[in-house]
């Protein structure tokens, strides 16, 4: 049930954007569809995170708070990777390397549907990639954007029952790196911000699975660290 309810969500965050892309009122109009495919993949998917995997047997239960911080994570997630303008296609390198990770994880811990999910996504940028180089068309935008985003929530969602360190492969692999490609952008050509910051998803990418857990907490608190600080000059700030 949990691939007919995520085939379901796709269809209707591509209707919802197309319908509404030239509307004002189009930011909150994603945001009511993120929650109503939320909904979906909760209650028909039966995806929900109960409790919270710390390790060594360490289980918090959430109880009654389970829908809740299912759909919470599910729709932060979501916005991962929003865009504001079109972007080169090249940008879908990002959530590539994303969706390799969430599929070497899933195959280390055995579940089945982030596997396929993964490598299906990982087909599908490709076949877009070589759609964009052949005709010469920007394809990647908000639409596009905000499918990936909804995608990789919940295959973190998914894998998060596992492992909490789940949660670090959109942070590494997505966030970090469009941090580091929007702070280019203004001082290097798009070609170039956008290999610099492909570079740094794989780079986390293969340090996800090296380094332990608990050193990438203090990656993690130094990246927002470094994002707050980026926000102070006017000139850097992307926020």
């Amino acid at each position: 049930m949990l691939y007919t309810a995520l085939l379901i969500d796709i269809v209707a965050i591509v209707i919802t954007g197309k319908l509404f892309q030239a509307s004002k009122s189009t930011r909150v109009f994603e945001v009511i569809s993120q929650i109503f495919a939320a909904l979906i993949v909760i209650m028909m998917g039966k995806l929900e995170v109960s409790y919270i995997n710390l390790g060594n047997l360490n289980l918090i239960e959430l109880g009654y708070l389970t829908i809740p911080f299912t759909l919470l994570l599910l729709i932060s997630l979501s916005n991962v990777m929003n865009v504001e303008k079109v972007q080169n296609n090249s940008i879908l390198l990002l959530p590539f390397v994303s969706f390799i990770c969430f599929s070497l994880s899933a195959f280390f811990t055995g579940d089945p549907f982030v596997l396929n999910t993964g490598i299906c996504a990982c087909l599908t940028i490709i076949m877009i990639l070589l759609l964009g180089y052949f005709s010469g068309k920007v394809i990647v935008g908000r639409t596009l954007t905000t499918l990936i985003g909804f995608v990789i929530a919940v295959l973190s969602t998914s894998l998060i029952l596992a492992s909490m360190a789940a949660i670090y492969i959109p942070i590494f692999t997505l966030a970090l790196p469009l941090t580091v490609h929007n702070y280019l952008q203004d001082i290097l050509p798009s070609k170039q911000s956008t290999t610099v910051s492909s570079l740094t998803a794989m780079l986390f990418g293969v340090l996800l699975f090296i380094i332990p857990s608990n050193f990438l907490w203090i990656l993690l608190v130094g990246f927002m660290i470094l994002l707050a600080i980026m926000q102070i000059p006017r000139k850097y700030r992307f926020i």
